[in-house]
């Protein structure tokens, strides 16, 4: 079916059509005309072959993209699989995310690649595999990168589990080169994060729990960015936390290594301070920093250091969260609710165009995987958006199989309206 979209601004710094309110007709999958008006065609909406869309303040920008998601299947479908997680994108405004290779059994060789493929193909919603880096995620054996590429991994990582051997990381970098693929690393050294459970500072002190200081991500930082020097590779920092790591990411790229970074939406506006009362759905990896570091993030986003948003969408079930503090699971879900938790905190801090940039554009420039734009001839592959609805955040938004979010109740700024992806269109 054909859809017309009208007066929709377009967001989208790569189109010649960015900030302007076009109609926009989408056939065949896709974007046919772009133009200021497209005149309706009431035989074609009554016979069915075309819909068309109408919203108060109506905005259509590339589909939004996450780069790290955690769908659980196969091994963990009591938390997650990849049709709830699937969902949750969509009710979040996504056409497109990368799922952690955190499996039982993980993603370390072709078959599991395969079996992503294979088990999601055909969804309005691309899911994209990335592979661990070495076997099983131990940080001892590097996988075999090209056979994974070939069947269609998209980056390899270990993920939260920091890779710890210097010299493991090098051969992965130097491997990466021979067929260009993206090596991502959360920076943490575990020797001096010394597996403690939340910020290292005043809150921690206060509640008398073991803390995790900035330096054992720093430290990290430091060596991966030494390595990337003498690789000559490309590389990610993932889930980027902390000030002077935002300051080191921007010396590396003045110096022009071929450096890229995340951050995790929760760590742009929540402390360490929001753990005061135990509420293990805020305990998290890394660990809410201080207001300091969400400052500086902010501004590495604006300025380019920092080059994704991501919403690090950790399913957790009740019984991995709801315990002491100490033994409880780390993560959030995310994917409902992030564009809604943008709009309340980040705009304007950060324009909507810088917005789109980070979760849309930017993540798909990372992955080298094909570049969504609005232009005449081009795949659709859409989010529309209005980035000034008021609405609350309910357990009825929630898709997942999880419920692990400290938002249920909050009253959010913006949200996802529909989308369009391989030939498909849905509310969200």
């Amino acid at each position: 079916m054909n859809v017309l979209i009208k007066s929709a601004r377009i967001i989208d710094p790569d189109s010649k059509h960015h900030n302007t309110i076009c109609d926009v007709l989408i056939k065949d999958g896709k974007l046919d005309e772009i133009r200021k008006e497209i005149k309706s065609r009431p035989e074609a909406i009554a016979n069915g072959t075309e819909m068309e869309y109408n919203a108060e303040n109506l905005h259509l920008s590339p589909g939004w993209f996450d780069l790290h998601a955690n769908f659980g299947e196969p091994g963990y479908e009591q938390k997650e699989t990849l049709e709830s997680g699937s969902n949750a994108a969509l009710k979040g405004g996504f056409t497109g995310v990368m799922v952690m290779p955190n499996t039982s059994p993980s993603i370390d060789n072709k078959s599991m690649v395969k079996y992503i493929k294979n088990a999601t193909k055909g969804n309005i919603v691309d899911i994209l595999p990335a592979g661990n880096m070495t076997k099983n995620g131990e940080g001892n054996d590097i996988v075999e990168m090209h056979d994974m590429k070939s069947a269609g991994c998209v980056a390899f990582t270990d993920d939260k589990n920091s890779t710890k051997r210097n010299e493991v990381l090098k051969i992965a970098m130097l491997y990466s080169k021979d067929c260009d693929a993206l090596i991502m690393n959360y920076p943490n050294d575990n020797s001096i994060a010394n597996n403690g459970y939340m910020h290292e500072g005043i809150t921690s002190t206060k509640l008398g729990l073991k803390g995790i200081p900035s330096l054992a991500e720093e430290m990290m930082v430091d060596r991966d960015i030494n390595l990337l020097d003498y690789t000559q590779s490309r590389f990610h920092l993932s889930y980027i936390s902390t000030t002077k790591s935002a300051k080191k990411i921007k010396e590396a790229k003045a110096a022009g290594l071929n450096i890229t970074a995340d951050v995790a939406l929760h760590n742009l506006f929540l402390t360490d301070e929001s753990v005061n009362n135990f509420d293990t759905r805020f305990k998290v990896m890394p660990p809410l920093r201080t207001e300091k570091d969400n400052k500086t993030l902010v501004n590495a986003l604006n300025d380019g250091t920092i080059d994704v948003i991501t919403t690090d969408h950790t399913p957790q079930d009740e019984e991995n969260k709801k315990i002491e503090f100490d033994n409880a699971a780390n993560g959030i879900i995310g994917l409902e609710s992030a564009f809604g938790l943008i709009g309340k905190h980040l705009l304007p801090k950060i324009d909507i165009s810088t917005i789109i940039e980070k979760i849309a554009i930017n993540p798909r420039k990372v992955l080298k995987i094909s570049e969504v734009t609005i232009e005449e001839g081009q795949p659709a592959n859409i989010t529309l958006f209005n980035p000034a609805l008021e609405w609350e955040f309910t357990s009825k938004d929630i898709k997942s199989l999880s419920v692990n979010t400290p938002f249920i109740g909050e009253k959010l700024k913006g949200k996802a309206l529909a989308i369009y992806n391989n030939g498909q269109f849905k509310s969200c």
